[in-house]
């Protein structure tokens, strides 16, 4: 995985999940694909209520992202090239892996 995108010091994709994680944190996980095809190249932000700054990571070369979350409702933004925003809402919950797939 590549970390080298704008000095962001996150791995690209977000971090790798291990064997056992899913089952002791809440993950939320996905792609962004414009036309089917993936974007590897933006950001994908985790925001806390009020739009309050938790979490970024840049995108995957697959287009994908990770985080690993507190449960609860979280507002995930995607920034790519091009003016791209998108903005969903998403539940953590412990044990489970909340999947998104971002279309831009």
């Amino acid at each position: 995985m590549s970390t080298d995108q704008s000095g962001c010091g996150a791995p690209a994709g977000g971090v790798s999940i291990t064997k056992d994680a899913a089952g002791k944190e809440a993950i939320v996980e996905g792609r962004v694909l414009r036309d089917g095809v993936p974007v590897g190249s933006g950001y994908a932000r985790l925001l806390g209520s009020g739009d309050e700054f938790v979490a970024e990571v840049p995108l995957g070369e697959d287009g994908g992202f990770r985080f690993f979350a507190a449960p609860g409702e979280w507002t995930l933004r995607v920034l790519a090239p091009g003016g791209v925003r998108a903005e969903y809402t998403v539940s953590a919950d412990i044990g489970q892996v909340t999947k998104v797939e971002v279309a831009v």
